[in-house]
């Protein structure tokens, strides 16, 4: 674990909104201009909601000014503020692309249909002369239009002695257009087999990239909604009381020590310590737990989490930033910020395949310059302008988009919502996968697992009597016991002269008889002998049941216990990722031993209970550490921090929508069995990426040197740029067609 040193963790914290990153790269620029800023002790860019996190006492304005110095937009962000703009900035980028990737895709697609058809006139031909050159500036406008943002990424790249994908499209576009402006101009100069434009080649290139970046860009530009729901569950006022008197005063204004009432129904507005009344709170916020907890005097209650049934007063204890949920958003933001960016692989090998086909065109040059038949000068820009042409990024462009969009299909229709492109490049990595256990393994609902009755009484009798008396009762678990008695068309006797008695059940009068149902403190506390059945209630805890007595008239007459049960198919789907040779281990804020006993029944070797949310975050970093690639499956607002410091996060879809918006991967059905396909669908993908790349690269080998004309001084051939035109279109089609065979891999082992 990281240790900050103390001029860092006590340095002043600016966040900053960044706009017009289109890549990994983009990262790096950024870090570099605002770590450049004196008093800045460190700087974390977060690709996934585009803000920086700054650290050290530096005036805001001088780090946006750094930050649109280096090319990019900035904009300092205040307090706790809501996402809901730079989500709109984000949706105002993408469909600024998809209308970019439209006009470059319609006017390449009527050129190329011109040219097929024979509509353009010979560029030599009197009318020639002035067509051509109108489109050649049409063109232009179109690869400004389309393409500006390419060129100006390019030219970040060449400042910073780099070479990216920005390198790649502002090289082959723009050589394919200056080579087309050449043909027109100096036809007469050139050989008779260079005599062909490609204008349409670089336009329809930009449409393929706006196209991909753009479907990229509206992915991420939905990663902020996680914070905004969490910012979500702090309600805006409070309830004090000063003076005297209870008023609302905005949650800002709540001070330390300060005493608040909560009634049924509010949220809980800060951290504290109840000291009068008495309630059940839902806490699934912060344990994942579905039972709302039982809340009596000295009882902690938390930020965020709903006050269900009683009205209480209770002391603040901590406020603001130091609340549970202020650190659960803390996480999130920390975990997505931390998060290593997987490097894209195209990105790497153009930084190789880019200074590569520069100097072979330069050599080219040069030696059909030197070397080369008359017009030496014509053969050598033609050979060097080719080289530069047929290395034009379009096969390899689409090697990676296409097999994720391919992927990214397949998947919904399997019931896997695939958030990040990234995830289906990491999954196939997993050497770990963290499960939640409430809602993830179990059903997240729970319900009546088992009816034991005493000799004189039958079960039915004792579903009866236990729902009859709890159908006035708050009791978290009575509306299991209620369902129960529902779906066997039990009708229900009334109660009378009930009562609650905290922290230990409920009493009343059934058709005469008294009635007490509860735990074994219950029976202690009435003189109930109810030893001779402490046996069956630990055989039931230790299967992960919550047992609870029932008497009659002073006599025990039978134990009825409520489970979360696990789901149908999570055995199976546990076994299916062991076979991958992937570890699994389940973490949950439930006591020991319903943990053993839900891991026993599905199978599950490594556990750790009783876990607070910042812990579940902190055993994935912990696995990291050792090496360990580790995906994240969970369904709770508590398991968010997790599921993004996770390798790949996963998220249950029938889970809040915090946990879904901080995940990379959502599996809509809510089956774990989603898990194994997932992983079998990204190295399915991984391994088609690659042999994209390879046939991108494949081809780009063969065509290179063809095209520098290495065949010319033994058979005379040079490339024909119909020929060369058809190789890039083959290419592509190659790509797509290998891409589509993932529609029909088989998922399953």
């Amino acid at each position: 674990m990281t240790t900050l040193s103390a001029t860092e963790s006590c340095a002043e914290e600016t966040r900053l909104s960044i706009m017009g990153m289109s890549c990994a790269g983009c990262v790096s620029t950024v870090e570099g201009a605002l770590a450049a800023v004196p008093g800045v002790v460190s700087v974390a860019v977060n690709f996934a909601d585009h803000s920086a996190t700054v650290k050290g006492a530096v005036d805001p304005e001088l780090l946006k000014q750094a930050v649109i110095s280096a090319g990019y937009d900035a904009a300092v962000m205040q307090g706790l503020e809501d996402p809901e703009e730079q989500e709109a900035l984000e949706m105002q980028r993408y469909r600024s692309l998809m209308k970019k990737a439209a006009v470059a895709g319609v006017f390449g697609a009527l050129l190329m249909a011109a040219e097929h058809f024979g509509w353009l006139p010979d560029m030599a031909s009197p009318t020639g002369r002035w067509v051509w050159p109108e489109l050649a500036l049409i063109t232009f406008g179109v690869l400004v239009y389309s393409g500006l943002h390419y060129y100006q990424g390019a030219v970040k790249a060449l400042m910073l002695g780099q070479a990216n994908m920005d390198t790649l499209i502002a090289l082959g576009t723009g050589a394919a257009w200056l080579f087309s402006c050449i043909v027109i101009d100096f036809s007469d100069a050139l050989p008779s087999l260079a005599k062909h434009a490609y204008f349409e080649a670089a336009v329809v290139i930009l449409a393929f990239i706006n196209l991909g970046t753009g479907l990229e860009t509206l992915a991420r530009g939905r990663t902020s909604g996680t914070i905004r729901k969490l910012i979500g569950l702090q309600p805006r006022t409070a309830r004090v009381i000063r003076d005297g008197k209870e008023q609302d005063v905005p949650i800002e204004d709540v001070g330390l020590g300060e005493t608040l009432r909560v009634r049924p129904g509010e949220k809980i507005p800060v951290d504290g310590v109840l000291f009068d009344g008495h309630s059940t709170v839902d806490e699934s916020m912060l344990t994942g737990e579905s039972i709302p907890v039982e809340k009596t005097v000295n009882s902690e209650v938390v930020a965020g989490s709903i006050n269900q049934t009683g009205t209480f007063l209770f002391k603040a204890t901590r406020i603001g930033r130091d609340t549970a949920l202020a650190q659960i958003i803390k996480s999130v933001r920390q975990a997505q910020s931390s998060k290593p960016d997987i490097a894209r692989l195209v990105d790497k090998i153009s930084a190789v395949f880019v200074p590569i086909v520069v100097l072979i065109a330069i050599i080219t040059f040069a030696v059909w310059y030197f070397f080369g038949p008359i017009p030496a000068i014509g053969y050598a820009f033609v050979t060097s302008m080719t080289v530069l042409v047929i290395a034009c990024p379009c096969a390899l462009g689409l090697a990676t988009p296409i097999s994720i969009m391919v992927a990214v299909g397949r998947a919904a229709q399997n019931g896997i919502l695939i958030r990040q492109g990234d995830a289906l490049q990491k999954a196939g990595q997993l050497t770990y996968v963290v499960l939640d256990k409430t809602g993830t393994v179990t059903e997240g609902k729970p319900v009546v697992s088992t009816i034991r009755h005493a000799v004189n009484f039958d079960g039915d009798t004792v579903l009866l009597l236990a729902a009859s008396i709890e159908s006035g009762s708050e009791h978290p678990l009575a509306s299991s016991i209620l369902a129960a008695a529902k779906e066997q068309n039990i009708k229900l006797a009334k109660a009378q002269k009930f009562q609650a008695i905290a922290g230990h059940g409920v009493t009343a009068i059934i058709n005469g008889r008294q009635v007490y149902f509860g735990n074994k403190a219950l029976m202690d506390m009435k003189g109930i002998n109810a030893k001779k059945f402490y046996g069956q209630m630990d055989e039931l805890s230790n299967l992960g049941q919550t047992p609870m007595l029932l008497a009659v008239d002073n006599v025990i007459a039978g134990i009825i216990a409520v489970a979360d049960p696990i789901k149908k198919d999570s055995a199976d789907a546990i076994q299916q990722l062991q076979k991958l040779g992937v570890r699994v281990i389940m973490v949950t804020g439930d006591n020991q031993i319903t943990a053993q006993a839900i891991a026993k029944q599905a199978g599950i070797h490594e556990v750790k209970a009783q876990v607070l949310p910042q812990d579940k975050a902190g055993i994935v970093k912990e696995l990291q550490q050792q090496g360990q690639v580790v995906g994240m499956v969970g369904d709770g607002i508590n398991d968010a921090p997790a599921l993004a410091q996770a390798d790949v996060g996963m998220a249950i879809g029938t889970g809040t929508d915090v946990a879904i918006e901080s995940a990379d991967v959502v599996i809509l059905q809510g089956s774990l069995t989603k898990v194994p396909e997932a992983i079998a669908l990204s190295k399915a993908t991984v391994k088609n990426i690659k042999q994209n790349l390879f046939g991108a690269f494949f081809y780009n080998t063969i065509s290179i040197p063809v095209a520098a004309g290495v065949l010319y001084p033994f058979f005379g051939i040079l490339l024909n740029p119909m020929i060369a035109g058809a190789a890039m279109a083959m290419s592509s089609l190659t790509v797509v067609t290998n891409a589509n065979r993932l529609r029909w891999v088989n998922l399953r082992s």
